[in-house]
């Protein structure tokens, strides 16, 4: 198991769509194992393979809620979302030092393999529903900023700003 490097925002391997994964094989495994290392390193919730430089629609998440403290998933699907919305404050380790409000379907129900090859159904809601819609983003190329409302997006416009200019420098 190894801690890997987390992309940061704006990075553009963030914006990019991750491909299926077709076999879970040893590699799968060993990229998970890595995967919960590196989340635990870095204080996270959840986090998706794209977030540390691999195209494969694999999630992380550790909430200590129904038992998913330890959930990883391989090309998981959102199959449901609520009608019902709820606001909550996210963070994001690929957005560091920024947290804002962000409005979610409040339920959902995600299909997907687990790490042992079992395909599950799990209707979600509270942290692991919003932490599985959050994770689930990254597959698709979405960060959470790109799902502020106006308010949300003007007050932190400045520190999105900063982390532009401090990619932009690293990359000199």
């Amino acid at each position: 198991m190894a801690v890997k490097e987390v992309k940061k925002y704006p990075d553009p391997f963030l914006r990019k769509r991750s491909e299926e994964v077709s076999e879970n094989d040893d590699g799968i495994k060993a990229l998970i194992a890595d995967m919960f290392e590196t989340m635990d390193e870095e204080d996270g919730v959840g986090l998706a393979a794209p977030q540390i430089g691999i195209s494969k629609r694999i999630i992380v998440i550790s909430v200590d809620e129904k038992g998913f403290d330890r959930l990883a998933l391989i090309n998981p699907v959102i199959e449901y979302f609520s009608d019902d919305t709820g606001t909550m404050e996210e963070g994001c380790l690929s957005v560091p030092g920024i947290n804002a409000d962000v409005t979610r379907p409040t339920k959902v129900v995600v299909r997907g393999t687990t790490r042992n090859g079992r395909m599950v159904e799990i209707s979600a809601s509270g942290l692991l529903g919003r932490a599985l819609q959050h994770e689930i983003d990254h597959l698709n190329g979405t960060l959470f900023i790109d799902r502020l409302n106006e308010r949300e997006r003007k007050r932190v416009e400045n520190e999105l700003e900063e982390l532009e200019r401090q990619y932009t420098a690293i990359m000199k």
